[in-house]
């Protein structure tokens, strides 16, 4: 797996591994904004969950996870349709579209499926899942992804977008509940060719950056408009 990684996203490592260690990131925040949601009976338009390299036998516990969580919040009705946001970055298969296999394995429909192909870090899963929301008529979304992932975007998603993202990362022992599912899907068709890794067409820097949201065109907008 090491190989997959993109520079950029090697350099955030440092930072989240003290984030892992602190158990009010990983475990009482996501409980908490849960519940909250839970609470207020909260629901969005569409949960946006960012992809994860897919080594083309079966899907990394990671993914995984991002994908049971999306699972449930859709059949709870917290969120009516799903955005699965990645292209082919670190490998051939395109991310987005892997997701969305499993999540129709696990009982989504494929009319409430949507795909972000573009992205190739996570700050473009949020913009470009956002430019996609804006084309469907979405009008609230949620970042459902782990509580790592959840923090590092926290600032990015709040300063940047004219529509508040909420966050939602999965609540570990929700999707441990789920851990059991399995489902095999086919991955015919899902490799693009040719096909060059992210880490040969990005230096360290540029890949820094790119994970950083400074690889977005915002056309001189501080912020993107409300949906």
């Amino acid at each position: 797996m090491k190989q997959i990684y993109s520079w950029g996203w090697k350099a955030l490592l440092v930072g989240a591994i003290s984030l892992a260690s602190c158990s009010y990131y990983t475990r009482k925040r996501p409980i908490k904004l849960y519940n909250h949601t839970v609470q207020k009976q909260l629901t969005y338009d569409a949960a946006i969950v960012p992809g994860y390299p897919f080594d083309g036998r079966a899907w990394d516990s990671l993914v995984k996870a991002r994908v049971l969580w999306a699972a449930h919040l859709y059949h709870k009705g917290i969120v009516r349709n799903i955005i699965f946001s990645g292209g082919a970055v670190h490998t051939p298969y395109v991310e987005a579209q892997v997701m969305g296999l499993y999540a129709q394995a696990l009982g989504i429909p494929a009319e409430h499926i949507y795909y972000e192909t573009r992205a190739e870090h996570s700050t473009e899963n949020v913009y470009y899942s956002y430019l996609l929301a804006e084309k469907e008529g979405f009008k609230s979304l949620a970042l459902c992804t782990d509580p790592i992932q959840s923090i590092l975007l926290k600032r990015f998603t709040r300063r940047r977008f004219g529509t508040p993202i909420a966050h939602l990362p999965f609540v570990r022992s929700i999707v441990e509940s789920a851990n059991g599912a399995n489902p095999v899907i086919d991955t015919t068709g899902l490799k693009v060719a040719p096909f060059t890794p992210l880490r040969e067409r990005e230096s360290r820097w540029q890949s820094i950056r790119g994970t950083m949201g400074r690889g977005i065109d915002w056309e001189g907008q501080g912020a993107l408009p409300p949906l």
